[in-house]
C-alpha cells in the first residue's frame, strides 16, 4: 500500500498553543490520593507527594492541569481544602459515591504544579453554589492581600498570590448526571453573570464556559448556541468533551472515531461563528477540549462503587483502565486531529493523568509505570510544539460507520521554525499491510531524519504492567530518509510512528 503526502512551508493552519498538550486531575478514585499524593511513599516529598509520579509528569513538560473536577467540582466546596488539615472536614462526594477528606486542596495542588512545572486551571462551582463562592475563591488565589479572603490565603502560609489566568466555569452543566444540572438558558445566564464578577475583578482573566458534554447529547449543538448568545462577549473558550471506546471490538470501527472528533469540532466551530455573526462581534471564542482520552475498559468493575454498593469508600479504584496497545492508536489519531484543528482548539486535557483513565499508573507503596498510551502523548507534547502544517493526504481508505473512505494513513506535520525541524506523526489504521508513505517537503531546505520513532506490537491487546513495564514502548526505526525533498517512510500494519527531519 502506497500513501503520498505534501508539507508545504507557506500552507499551514495555526500556530499550535501549546496548552493543547495539557492534562486534568479530578478527586476521583486514586488520581490524587495514592496518585500523586502518598506520604507513606518511599519516593514522597516533604509535602507527601509522589517523587517517582512527578518525575514522569514532568517528563511530558504539561503546560497546565485542570482541577479539581470534572463531576466532583459540581458539589465541592473550596473551602474545605484549606488551613490545617487535621482541622479540614471529610465530605462524601456525591459524583462518584465516595467520601473526600479533603488532605489535599488548592494550596497542596499549587506546590505539585510547581514541583513538576506546570500552571494551574481552576473550576468553579456552578451545580451547587454560584456568583459568590466563584469571585470570593478568585480572590483567594488571586489577590495580594488586604482582603479578607486573600489575608486568609496569607494565614494559611502562601503570602504571593498564585496568578491563576484559566477558570472552567463549572463542569458539563448539560449532564442529568451533574448535581445542580441546568437547560442551556440557566446555565448560560448564570455563567454570564458569573463571568461578569470575574472580570470585575479582573478583566484578563480567560474564562472556559460549559458546552456539551459529548456530541450524543440531545440538547448538542443548541446547547452551545444558547450558551453562548448568554456568555458570548464574556468568555475566551467553550469546552468540549469526548470519550473514546471499542466496544464492539471492532478495530476498524474504533480507529475512525476521529472523524466524529473532528466533525465535533467543526460543528462547534461553526456555532461560534454563527453567534459571532448574530452578535456582529469582533472577539473570537475557541475551544477548549479539556476532557479527552480512551475510557471503557473499567466500566463493568466500577458499578458496584458508582452504584453506591460499597458505601463511602475514600479513594477507591475506579476508572482504571488498562490500557492495551490498539489504544495507543487512538490516543495517536485523537492528538492528530487536535494538531489538525489547531486554528480552533486551543486548549485540550488528556483526562486524566494518574491512575483514573490516565497514561500513568501507580501501586500503593509500590511503583509508578507508563501505560501504552503514555508515549503518543509524550512525542505530541515534546515534539508537536510550533506551527501546524496543511497536509494534503493521499490514501487509500475503507468504509467505517463513522465514515466512508477513512484513510489507512493518518498523519499530521508540525513546523517548529525555531528549532528547524519538522515533525510528522503517523497512524497505519491497516491491519494486515504495511505502507509506505511519500511526504513532499515544498519550501523547505534539504532535510535530515534526526529521529524516528516506532511502536508496533503483534497484539492488539497487550498492556504494560508494574512487573513488565516496556512490553508496549517505543523503539528506534530505521528506514526512513529525507533525500531530494522528498521524506520516505514505511509504516507496518497497526503501527503509530514520530518522524523528525531538520530542515534548517
Amino acid at each position: 500500500m502506497k500513501a503520498s503526502v505534501v508539507a508545504h512551508k507557506d500552507f499551514t493552519v495555526s500556530k499550535i498553543d501549546d496548552r493543547v498538550y495539557g492534562a486534568f486531575l479530578e478527586h476521583l478514585g486514586r488520581a490524587i490520593y495514592e496518585g500523586i499524593y502518598e506520604p507513606d511513599h518511599p519516593s514522597a516529598d516533604k509535602d507527601g507527594m509522589r517523587g517517582d509520579v512527578a518525575k514522569l509528569v514532568k517528563d511530558l513538560n504539561i503546560p497546565v492541569v485542570r482541577y479539581p473536577g470534572g463531576n466532583f467540582v459540581s458539589a465541592y466546596n473550596w473551602e474545605d481544602g484549606i488551613g490545617p488539615r487535621d482541622k479540614r472536614p471529610t465530605r462524601l462526594d456525591l459524583a462518584w459515591h465516595t467520601s473526600e477528606s479533603n488532605a489535599v486542596g488548592v494550596h497542596e495542588f499549587a506546590d505539585w504544579c510547581a514541583t513538576v512545572g506546570t500552571e494551574m486551571m481552576l473550576a468553579v462551582n456552578l451545580g451547587s453554589r454560584g456568583v459568590d463562592e466563584a469571585r470570593n475563591f478568585l480572590e483567594y488565589v488571586n489577590h495580594p492581600g488586604g482582603s479578607y479572603w486573600s489575608d486568609l490565603r496569607i494565614k494559611n502560609g502562601r503570602k504571593a498570590p498564585w496568578n491563576v489566568r484559566m477558570w472552567c466555569l463549572g463542569n458539563e452543566m448539560d449532564g442529568p448526571w451533574q448535581v445542580g444540572h441546568k437547560d442551556a438558558a440557566e446555565y448560560g445566564k448564570l455563567a454570564a453573570n458569573t463571568a461578569r464578577a470575574m472580570r470585575m475583578f479582573d478583566s484578563k482573566l480567560e474564562l472556559i464556559v460549559c458546552g456539551s458534554s459529548n456530541s450524543d447529547m440531545a440538547s448538542y449543538p443548541d446547547w452551545e448556541r444558547i450558551v453562548l448568545e448568554h456568555t458570548y462577549d464574556h468568555v475566551d473558550h467553550i469546552s468540549l468533551h469526548m470519550y473514546f471506546a471499542n466496544r464492539e471490538k471492532n478495530t476498524a470501527n474504533y480507529l475512525a472515531l476521529n472523524h466524529k472528533l473532528d466533525r465535533y469540532i467543526e460543528t462547534v466551530a461553526s456555532t461560534i461563528l454563527q453567534v459571532k455573526a448574530k452578535r456582529k462581534s469582533r472577539r473570537d471564542v475557541y475551544i477548549s477540549f479539556d476532557e479527552w482520552n480512551v475510557w471503557y475498559h473499567s466500566n463493568k468493575q466500577d458499578r458496584a462503587i458508582l452504584d453506591g454498593n460499597g458505601g463511602w469508600p475514600h479513594a477507591p479504584g475506579l476508572l482504571e483502565d488498562i490500557y492495551n496497545f490498539e489504544d495507543v492508536l487512538m490516543v495517536g489519531l485523537i492528538l492528530n486531529t487536535f494538531i489538525r484543528r489547531s486554528d480552533v482548539v486551543k486548549i485540550a486535557c488528556i483526562a486524566q493523568l494518574v491512575n483514573v483513565i490516565a497514561p500513568i499508573m501507580t501501586e500503593k507503596g509500590g511503583p509508578a509505570w507508563a501505560q501504552t498510551i503514555y508515549y503518543p502523548y509524550y512525542f505530541a507534547s515534546i515534539h508537536g510544539r510550533g506551527t501546524a502544517l496543511n497536509l494534503i493526504v493521499n490514501s487509500p481508505g475503507y468504509d467505517s460507520v463513522h465514515q466512508d473512505n477513512t484513510p489507512y494513513v493518518d498523519v499530521s506535520g508540525v513546523h517548529n521554525e525555531e528549532e528547524g525541524v519538522l515533525s510528522f506523526f503517523l497512524v497505519n489504521r491497516h491491519g494486515t499491510e504495511a505502507a509506505d508513505v511519500e511526504v513532499s517537503l515544498q519550501g523547505f531546505a534539504e532535510g535530515q531524519v534526526i529521529d524516528h520513532q516506532v511502536m508496533v506490537h503483534d497484539n492488539l491487546e497487550a498492556v504494560n504492567t508494574a512487573r513488565n513495564q516496556t512490553e508496549v514502548a517505543p523503539r528506534k526505526g530505521s528506514g526512513a530518509k529525507a533525500e531530494g525533498g522528498v521524506l520516505s517512510v514505511r509504516l507496518p500494519a497497526y503501527s503509530y510512528q514520530m518522524v523528525r527531519v531538520r530542515v534548517g
